[in-house]
């Protein structure tokens, strides 16, 4: 048995690590008091993302950056995560110099109610022959009091709502998050962020552009002998990374690598991981790990 306790002001006496995964507003409100209290918090939100005194942190990839924690550590966005550990063994053999992503993002990245609408949907289509633009829609693409398309049979080009630049808020988070990951704010990064009809899994296809030329072949080694990342990549067996397979699973899948037909200082990849273990619940996890082990 377990009992759950309200979240107060005072809930968090004894408690040494606290894991925030209930909205923004609510690791703006409680994780002060968590902090007070002599807790460190591990937050999934995106609302101490940016703040200059929060690391933020993938362990594979930085958990140096946990030194420096002052109570709080952010969790990344889920694309930003399994990008991160797929390009990190990139980054460290070859340098990088631009990265264009286009993100292929399950609807449960949106919520359960999108699993639930989502299921609904394909039911009016399948089961009672409705057209697919007449189906019921109120969540995606961003929720709220915005307008609202059908998920089913359909492929939705943003995610959040659009910044002053046209890029989305999803989009942003791609960027301003693997320029404070890697420390390094020249490297070029252009998403695009798109949801599919997928429950769960993301997918990311993305080129690369390194400061050293390299190989096909060095790349599949580096990124296979890096923790959390694996190489599924045989075109000849039509094999490769696909959410309905990486569903549930640890790591971060990589595959259909091959060099760019015109530069040779680039290179093309296509990713796939559950955004709900390693993009978010896991993440939290192996930071939470990495803290006891190392007694920080």
């Amino acid at each position: 048995d377990i009992t759950i306790e309200e979240t107060t002001e005072t809930a968090f006496e004894g408690v040494d690590i606290a894991l925030f995964s209930a909205g923004g507003s609510t690791s703006a409100k409680y994780a002060p008091y968590a902090v007070k209290a002599g807790a460190v918090v591990v937050d999934n939100t995106s609302y101490f993302r940016q703040n200059p005194d929060v690391p933020l942190v993938v362990p594979e990839v930085n958990a140096h950056a946990l030194d420096a924690h002052n109570g709080i550590i952010a969790c990344p966005n889920c694309s930003t995560i399994q990008m991160m550990v797929a390009l990190e063994p990139v980054r460290q053999k070859w340098g990088l110099d631009r990265i264009i992503v286009s993100t292929y993002q399950a609807v449960s990245g949106a919520g359960m109610g999108a699993i639930l609408e989502t299921q609904a949907q394909l039911r009016s289509v399948l089961n009672d022959g409705v057209n697919p633009k007449d189906t019921e829609a109120n969540i995606l693409p961003c929720g709220g009091d915005k307008k609202h398309y059908p998920i089913a049979f359909n492929l939705i080009p943003q995610i959040d709502v659009f910044c002053d630049n046209l890029y989305t808020k999803e989009e942003m988070k791609m960027v301003n998050e693997t320029h404070k990951i890697f420390h390094d704010d020249t490297i070029a990064v252009t998403p695009t962020t798109v949801r599919v009809p997928v429950f769960r899994s993301h997918a990311e296809s993305i080129y690369v552009e390194t400061e050293k030329e390299l190989t096909v072949e060095e790349i599949r080694r580096a990124i296979d002998a890096f923790p959390g990342a694996q190489v599924q990549d045989n075109p000849a067996k039509m094999e490769y990374p696909m959410p309905l397979y990486t569903s549930e699973k640890y790591d971060v899948y990589v595959g259909r690598i091959r060099k760019d037909l015109f530069n040779p200082k680039a290179v093309n990849l296509w990713v796939s991981g559950d955004q709900i273990r390693k993009g978010a619940a896991l993440n939290a996890l192996q930071i939470a790990e990495y803290m006891i082990k190392h007694d920080i």
